[in-house]
């Protein structure tokens, strides 16, 4: 049985910012726009499973979120685009830096460098605008983490920002005992 319109039209709504996240969690058109699919594909396929007193978007990112780590997983390894190929990938497509995803080229660089774990929350928090709790749910992970994530995030991105641009891979988390 196909779903009901009233989903399909819920969902069709989502896209914009399902497909914003997906290109923050690829960095790159092509695969945002597979990830996208691969999440559409697995709600329409599992749509039973929808609450409907639920926020759909925050349904759609988790399963975003989860295509994407099972795809991480897959793969075995990390992948971080450099800035350079950044730029060059964006030149490429014959569109102005930043006009996908609403942000200024400096601000998608660092926001490349930073580790998925912080970019992450942060993309769902500040561009998204989801709440702690939203992302806690969306990522699967306690408050607390999403708020020390978001905070150690804006941190590292201020300082990539303020200081000279180093071609370093992501930041790295600091573990404390």
């Amino acid at each position: 049985m196909d779903a009901p319109p009233v989903f399909r039209q819920r969902l069709l709504d989502a896209i914009p910012r399902l497909r914003r996240y997906s290109r923050s969690l690829t960095h790159e058109s092509n695969e945002a726009d597979d990830l996208t699919q691969q999440t559409l594909e697995r709600a329409l396929a599992h749509w039973r499973q929808f609450d409907p007193e639920r926020d759909m978007l925050v349904w759609l990112l988790s399963i975003a979120h989860n295509a994407f780590l099972d795809g991480r997983r897959r793969d075995a390894r990390m992948q971080f685009s450099d800035p350079t190929d950044l730029q060059r990938t964006m030149d490429g497509e014959g569109g102005s830096p930043g006009t996908d995803v609403g942000l200024r080229m400096d601000l998608v660089a660092a926001l490349a460098r930073l580790s998925p774990e912080q970019r992450e929350p942060l993309v769902l928090v500040c561009v998204e605008q989801l709440s702690y709790a939203e992302v806690a749910e969306t990522l699967r992970i306690p408050i607390g983490t999403v708020m020390s994530r978001v905070c150690r995030a804006r941190q590292v991105l201020r300082r990539f920002l303020e200081g000279p641009v180093r071609s370093e891979g992501p930041a790295a988390l600091r573990r404390v005992v």
